[in-house]
């Protein structure tokens, strides 16, 4: 990907179930090898939510749980393989270094919680998703390369 990684940027209303899976589905399409999505927001703003829409998307049946605890979940996916981190619990970025993000991108995509907590050790062309839910309204604010801007704009009209 080029270093102008962050072309687009677009806000997704998600009012309900329906819009999270919508938007998870167009993620879940355009996800290829190398692929990371960052997703942002506080305690239950629906990161999670959000990952488990992209897994069932991509045909993951099993129970998507939070990876809080295990920091990492591996899905083999129809499409590709998919890596579900949560760096919550991370205390420094070289811990990062041990969950083989390099390899899962190698092999796959990746889906990430808190990656605030490991800045640099996202790819620059990361889609970013941040995640907040104000008076009870949720919304995704979605960013990242040029090519994720229609599969989004028609997201965000989807909702």
């Amino acid at each position: 990907m080029s270093k102008d990684s962050q072309c687009f940027e677009r806000t997704v209303a998600l009012p309900d179930q329906a819009a999270t899976r919508a938007l998870g589905a167009r993620i879940a399409a355009g996800l290829n090898i190398g692929d990371a999505v960052a997703l942002e927001g506080g305690l239950g703003a629906g990161k999670t939510t959000l990952a488990r829409a992209i897994l069932e998307a991509l045909g993951v049946r099993e129970d998507v749980p939070s990876p809080t605890f295990t920091l990492v979940q591996y899905y083999e996916t129809p499409k590709l393989p998919v890596r579900h981190y949560d760096l919550y619990r991370i205390e420094n970025a070289a811990e990062v270094e041990e969950l083989g993000l390099d390899e899962a991108l190698d092999e796959g995509a990746a889906l990430v919680e808190w990656p605030e907590r490991a800045p640099a050790w996202l790819p620059e062309d990361r889609l970013h998703v941040a995640l907040s839910l104000n008076n009870g309204a949720r919304r995704a604010r979605v960013s990242g390369p040029a090519r994720w801007a229609a599969a989004l704009t028609e997201a965000s009209h989807a909702g």
